[in-house]
């Protein structure tokens, strides 16, 4: 079924191209969720504040911007604009997450912990692969020469 959601590939390349795109969307997915919930569930102010407790400035001003990226920059993400910038700005908040939240809590989300840091560390993975793969599919297209008749 995703298969069918995204384009085909361009003529000469390889299905690892479709696999980054399905771990991009799949990225996106999972990002706006975070953005999604907050805003649904009144969380905004409430992490604002709690920013601000960790001695962040502008805590509501913080947590609006977050939000707002979650949301937006995951449809961008999807749809594969801006991939490198915002991929970095996610593994940046997810980074910042794990600092003033997570790490505390020890390393697994579920089992033998709770709310520790594995599945922060899993995104930012992925997202540092996404970044770092991007700019190498640009410049592959671009570098491949044109097609020669048989």
């Amino acid at each position: 079924m995703l298969q069918n959601l995204l384009p085909p590939p361009p003529k000469g390349e390889t299905d690892s191209l479709r696999a980054w795109a399905v771990l991009r969307v799949c990225l996106a997915l999972l990002i706006a969720a975070h953005g999604w919930a907050r805003w649904w569930a009144g969380g905004v102010s409430p992490f604002g504040a709690f920013l601000q407790s960790q001695g962040l400035p502008a805590g509501w001003v913080l947590a609006t911007a977050v939000t707002a990226l979650e949301i937006l920059g995951s449809v961008a993400l999807a749809l594969g604009w801006g991939v490198r910038p915002l991929c970095l700005a996610f593994a940046l908040v997810y980074g910042t997450g794990i600092a003033l939240v997570h790490a505390a809590h020890g390393w697994f989300v579920v089992g033998l912990g709770r709310n520790g840091s594995e599945y922060s560390v899993l995104l930012i993975v992925c997202l540092l692969l996404v970044a770092w793969q991007s700019p190498a599919r640009a410049s592959a297209s671009a570098a491949s020469p044109p097609d020669q008749p048989d």
